[in-house]
Order: C-alpha cells, then sequence, then structure tokens
C-alpha cells in the first residue's frame, strides 16, 4: 500500500508564508522608518538630528526590501532530473506526480528543458521561453505533440508546463520538477548549469540500472559542484525490475551500483560522506510505480496488470526516495531560499537599529544644547526685566533730579536777566517818534529786542550746560539698557539718537500786551505830581479820575483826600514840606509880599524850563523806564511758568528718550519670549524624535525576534 504520510514540503510553504509575513512587516516598517528619518533630515531648524546619508540609507534599504520580497514571492522548490536519453526521467516525474504529465515511453525523448509547476487555475497550458504564448494543453498527447512540432526548441530551450493543483497533489506545495535532455545530447553542459540549475534545491541523476553512470554524467555533476557548493544530489537506478530476470546477481549488481556511486557522491564530488551517501542511493521502477499510482487513482488495485516480482520492494524503495527526497528538499530550499534573506533582512533591521540609535543620541543631545539654551533664555529675561524695573526707578530719579536742575538754573538765570533789564532797554535804539503808530512799532521793536536779548542770554547760560547735562543722562540712559538689548534689535533699530534744543518762550507780546506808557507833559510842582507824592499813585489815579462812575460821591472822596494832604504836612515822615512851611511863615513875616511875588516868578520859570526840555528824547527815557518797570513786574511774575516749562522740555525728552529705549527691551523681551516658546516647540519635537525613533527601534528589535524565532524553527539544524 502507498502511505500517504503528511508531506514534509509543507514545511516549505509554511515557512515561505512566515518569512514573506515578516518581510510584510518589515517592508511597511522600512517605508515609515524612511518617512520619518527623512521628515527629520528636512527638519533644519532641529540642526543635524538626522543627515541626508541617513535618508538615502533608509530608502536603500526600503528598495532592497522591496526586492528581496519580490523574490520571496517567486521562491519555489526546485528539482532538477538529469540523465542520459531514456534512462527514464520524465518517467520517474510523472510516477512522482501521479498522472501522466510529460510524454514518456518508447519514442518520446525530451528535447528540451520542461518544467513543470502548479497553476490555481483548472486547465493545463505551456509557455515556451522564446514566445512566451500560452498554449492549452489537455492530454499528454497533446503536450508531445506541440514540443514536437515546435521547430524553434532545442536541448538549451526551456517550456514552462503548468498543471493544474487539484490534479496533482506534489504541485500544491510549491514544488517545480525540472525535467531535462539527455546529458549525452549535447556539449553546453555550462550552459545548462548556469541557465537552469544555480537555483535547484535537489538534483536527481536518473540511471539505467542495466549500465552503470557514464562519463557524460559524472562530468556534468562534476561541474554542477563546482559551481553549486555541497548541492543535494540523490541517484536513481531506474529499471530496477529489470533484475528480477537474473535472481541470482541481483545482489551482486546492486552492491557494485552502490559502490560505484557512494565513491562518486563521497570520494569523486565529497558532496556527502561515505556514511550518507548510501542513503542518497535508489533502486526503482518508475514505469511500475507510475501504472501502479494511475490504477489506483482510477479505482483499481494497483498491483493489476503484469508487475514483476518484487515489485511492492521497489515501490517502498520509490516511496522512501521520495520521503527522503521531500525532507531534503524542504530542508535545502528553506536554507538555500530564505536563509540569505533572513540574514539580509537581519543586518537591515541593524542598520536601522544603528540609525534609530543615532538620530535618538543626537536628538537627545540636541534636547539637552535646547534645554540648556531656553533655560538661559529664561534666566535672560528675568535679568532684563528685573533690570529694567530697577532702571525704571532709578532712571526716573535722575530725570526729576536734572528737571529740577535745569529748573532752578532756569530761575536763576531769568532772575538775573530780570535785574538786568534797564540795561537791556537802553540798549534799545530805534526811531521814536510819540504818534500813535510810529508809537507801536517802536514798542513792538523794543519788545522783539527785550525777548531776543533775554533769550539769547538765557541760552547763552543756560543750553549748552543743560544740554550737556541731557546729552550725558541720554548716554547713561543707553549704557545703562545697551546689555538688556539683543544683537538683532541693537542692529535692526539702532539706539535713539536725537538732537534736543531747548526753547525759552518768554511771549513778551502778549505778556506785556496791557502795557499802556504816559508820556504827556507833568509839571513836576503840579498839582497831579504833589498829590501823586502825598497819597500814592494808585491812590491818586482814582484821586484823580473825575467823572468814573465807580466814584458815587466825589466830595466825600475830596475830603478824605484834603484830611490825607493834611495829615501828609504834618506827617514827622514829611520832613521836607514841614520844612517848606516853617521857612515860609518866617519868611512871610520876614519879607512879605515880595519873597511871595519872587516865589511865583521861579515857579513860573521852573515851570516854563520844564516845558520847554519835554522833548521826544525825554518822552522815550520816560517810555523806557514805564516799560521796564512794567516788563519786570511781569516778568518776575512767569520766573516759575518758565523755569518750569524748561524743566518740562528737558523731563519730557528724557522720558522720550527712556521710553524709545524701553521699546527697544520690550522688543527685546519679545525675542527672548519668542526664542522661549521656539526652544519649546523645539524640544517637544525633539522629545518625539526620540519617541518616535525608539518606537521604530523596538520595532526594529521585535522584527528582529521573528526572524530570529523563524531561523530557529527553519534554519538551525537543517
Amino acid at each position: 500500500m502507498d502511505v500517504e504520510d503528511p508531506s514534509p514540503l509543507r514545511r516549505f510553504v509554511v515557512a515561505k508564508r512566515s518569512i514573506t509575513s515578516v518581510f510584510d512587516q518589515l517592508l511597511d516598517f522600512v517605508k515609515d522608518g524612511s518617512a520619518f528619518v527623512d521628515e527629520t533630515w528636512r527638519s533644519e531648524d532641529l540642526g543635524q538630528v538626522a543627515v541626508e546619508e541617513q535618508s538615502l540609507e533608509m530608502q536603500t534599504c526600503a528598495t532592497k526590501l522591496a526586492t528581496i520580497r519580490e523574490v520571496l514571492v517567486r521562491r519555489h522548490m526546485k528539482v532538477a532530473f538529469f540523465g542520459r536519453t531514456s534512462n527514464g526521467k520524465s518517467t520517474v516525474i510523472n510516477a512522482m506526480l501521479r498522472d501522466r504529465v510529460l510524454p514518456s515511453g518508447i519514442g518520446h525523448t525530451t528535447n528540451c528543458f520542461l518544467r513543470v509547476e502548479g497553476t490555481d487555475g483548472d486547465e493545463a497550458f505551456l509557455t515556451a521561453e522564446a514566445s512566451g504564448e500560452r498554449s492549452g494543453v489537455q492530454t499528454v498527447n497533446q503536450l508531445a505533440h506541440a514540443l514536437h512540432m515546435d521547430p524553434t526548441l532545442d536541448s538549451g530551450s526551456l517550456v514552462k508546463v503548468f498543471w493544474p493543483k487539484s490534479r496533482c497533489a506534489l504541485l500544491r506545495d510549491d514544488l517545480v520538477l525540472m525535467d531535462s535532455p539527455g546529458t549525452d545530447v549535447t556539449l553546453e553542459l555550462d550552459s545548462w548549469i548556469d541557465k537552469f540549475c544555480l537555483d535547484a534545491d535537489v538534483f536527481v541523476l536518473v540511471g539505467n540500472a542495466e549500465s552503470t553512470l557514464m562519463n557524460t554524467e559524472k562530468l556534468f555533476f562534476h561541474k554542477v559542484s563546482e559551481r553549486i557548493s555541497k548541492p543535494n544530489i540523490f541517484i536513481l537506478h531506474n529499471r530496477w525490475d529489470a533484475s528480477v530476470t537474473e535472481p541470482e546477481y541481483i545482489e551482486e549488481v546492486r552492491k557494485q551500483h552502490l559502490e560505484r556511486c557512494v565513491s562518486f557522491l563521497a570520494e569523486e564530488l565529497k558532496v556527502v560522506s561515505l556514511d550518507e551517501a548510501p542513503g542518497r542511493i535508489f533502486f526503482v521502477s518508475a514505469k511500475e510505480v507510475l501504472s501502479s499510482r494511475m490504477h489506483r487513482a482510477q479505482g483499481m488495485p494497483e498491483t493489476g496488470g503484469a508487475l514483476a516480482e518484487g515489485f511492492h520492494e521497489r515501490l517502498r524503495e520509490f516511496q522512501s526516495f521520495e520521503r527522503t527526497f521531500e525532507e531534503f528538499i524542504s530542508q535545502s530550499a528553506i536554507k538555500t531560499k530564505f536563509e540569505q534573506h533572513t540574514v539580509r533582512a537581519w543586518q537591515i533591521t541593524e542598520a536601522i537599529k544603528a540609525v534609530m540609535d543615532s538620530i535618538n543620541i543626537a536628538s537627545a543631545d540636541r534636547k539637552i544644547y535646547c534645554l540648556e539654551e531656553r533655560e538661559e533664555q529664561r534666566d535672560r529675561l528675568d535679568f532684563v526685566r528685573g533690570q529694567i524695573n530697577r532702571l525704571t526707578d532709578s532712571l526716573r530719579e535722575r530725570i526729576k533730579t536734572v528737571t529740577d536742575d535745569v529748573a532752578a538754573k532756569v530761575s536763576t538765570a531769568l532772575s538775573d536777566q530780570i535785574r538786568s533789564l534797564p540795561v537791556l532797554v537802553e540798549e534799545f535804539r530805534a526811531d521814536f517818534n510819540p504818534t500813535p503808530e510810529t508809537l507801536d512799532l517802536y514798542k513792538a521793536k523794543l519788545l522783539l529786542h527785550v525777548e531776543e536779548r533775554l533769550v539769547g542770554c538765557l541760552a547763552h547760560r543756560c543750553s549748552s550746560s543743560i544740554l550737556r547735562d541731557i546729552q550725558d543722562n541720554q548716554n547713561h540712559m543707553i549704557e545703562s539698557v545697551r546689555p538688556l538689548l539683543s544683537l538683532a534689535v541693537q542692529e535692526q533699530f539702532g539706539l535713539p539718537s536725537t538732537k534736543f534744543e531747548l526753547t525759552y518762550d518768554l511771549n513778551l507780546a502778549a505778556l506785556c500786551a496791557d502795557f499802556q506808557e504816559d508820556i504827556e507833559f507833568r509839571f513836576s510842582l503840579g498839582w497831579t505830581a504833589l498829590v501823586t507824592r502825598f497819597i500814592g499813585p494808585a491812590n491818586a489815579k482814582r484821586a484823580l479820575t473825575s467823572g468814573d462812575p465807580r466814584i458815587q460821591e466825589v466830595s466825600s472822596f475830596r475830603d478824605e483826600m484834603v484830611v490825607s494832604i493834611a495829615t501828609g504836612l504834618v506827617s514827622l515822615t514829611s520832613r521836607a514840606s514841614m520844612t517848606v512851611l516853617v521857612i515860609g511863615g518866617v519868611v512871610w513875616r520876614s519879607v512879605g509880599w515880595r519873597i511871595i511875588a519872587l516865589s511865583l516868578s521861579l515857579y513860573g520859570l521852573l515851570y516854563l524850563y520844564e516845558k520847554l526840555t519835554w522833548t521826544d528824547a525825554s518822552r522815550e527815557r520816560v517810555l523806557k523806564l514805564q516799560f521796564v518797570e512794567h516788563t519786570i513786574h511781569r516778568l518776575r511774575a512767569i520766573v516759575p511758568v518758565t523755569s518750569s516749562s524748561c524743566s518740562q522740555q528737558v523731563h519730557k525728552e528724557l522720558a522720550a528718550v527712556f521710553s524709545r529705549l524701553s521699546q527697544r527691551v520690550d522688543l527685546s523681551e519679545a525675542e527672548l519670549e519668542g526664542n522661549i516658546r521656539q526652544l519649546s516647540f523645539r524640544i517637544q519635537r525633539l522629545e518625539s524624535i526620540q519617541r518616535r525613533s525608539k518606537a521604530f527601534r523596538n520595532r526594529a528589535t521585535e522584527l528582529e525576534s521573528q526572524l530570529e524565532a523563524f531561523s530557529a524553527q527553519y534554519l538551525q539544524g537543517n
């Protein structure tokens, strides 16, 4: 009975599915990692956390993995059958497939390479290497006819035969069987090996039990052994059923074949040891096995037909070959097809781990630098804020001191100028004419002259020192604030520099607008002069103003005036008047009316003299005296106002300078705050990069664990 055990070939299928899954995960992982590294590299504000070479390395890894995965998908187990013409290679393949898939038997020789693999469809078809066209085949005869009728096929051509997996269990497990022309039909062995054999996992040398190994067969496998390190080679002595005709020599012939084959494998090719070599040599009859299995598939007894004696032993030998072959090809295919890719995947994960470690370390270093820089910026911001607060209080006191000093200087200087006002007025020269129009022009010029001289003298005495004080204080403020400003603010906006001019706005025109000169002739001994002398200018003006509606009782006022005059006459302080009266009384008694007449004459002469000497020069002199008296009175009233105005100008200038400097400090503070926010955001991004790089590294470690598990399960010990 043909015992059906679970096929070892499934191990390859499971291994392929497992490693493909790992590569799928690895490819997705590397694509994500590549995008992460590329994004990190292009983030120039983070510094050299990642470099272009790392991004290119990740892209290269992704490309390599994609290529490897495509190769893995196409990977399969491949067994290549070689031997001389008509040794039954196609029959062996058919026996293994349990169906007549390839043409075999008398009249059928394989004239090209036939590659048999499974297809998920229900229809068999073939494709020729030259044309690539797909041709349907339903039977072996159709396949044989198609191969025979194609004139382009030769011993170096390849025809792929796709057989439905549903009709052949062996082809369901990613197994490819390669039939070949006889090794005795060509000298192109090297090209055969290069083209069809380098990816083979197992080689089956199908020999003829009726003859020994030929040199062409040995030469072929010597060439294979040169290109492939220790290839897996099985030797089938086919047509062993012919030995039953000579039963007395069967063991001796078997022994001879076995010794020669062991020597060939172990000593000539050195692909196995002497102990292992016998396990690679089998004596079978493929034709019998094929016939038996086809009968069984048709529901007929497997021993139906004429079978030679010892069939069951040869069947078991064939089954042993199949089991051994399946174990070897599964192990070999897993190792040859997956081991190198597994190692390459391991190298890729190690490279990715190195990249992620480098990014992690660089981002950690960069984060430390940013943290230190942020701390410095915060300390700087606290320093600037504290310093500007202290400077504000200090400079306010300094500005107050300066403005108070300015007020004192201007007040002192203006007071001195007021005392020298008579000299300033006396210096004035202009045409004087008592007519109203000319007089107004004269006063306007006088006002302008006095104001210009006063302002000039004030500027001469005060402006230079005040401006020096202002400049010194401005420089002091600038030098005090400069350490608080960033270089960018200093370069972008510069430091405030203004030219200040102190103005002394006396506005004499408005101040003396109510000045009314009195340049009418006044006799020094006249009634008005005497009244003024005795009762004062104010009372005299009231007394002499007749017709004033405010004076309700003129007589009463005049009585008061008489009393005042009398009081003045008797006053001790009016010594001169008393002296005149006493002398006059004495004289009156002594000389009489003559003296009175003489006095009246002298009085008249004095009046006439004063009248004749009352010229324009006298009038101008009187006007100037009146102007000086009036202006002094007005200027003394505005001394505090003027000094305060000057101090306010200085205060405004210094305060404006400090305000502009404070704005610069505000800009520096804003810049520091912006830097701190930017550094905080950068630190967050660096922390994110650290977390992501660690996550990628951990993911790489997980994938390495899967690769280790795959290696332990499928590669180690195989």
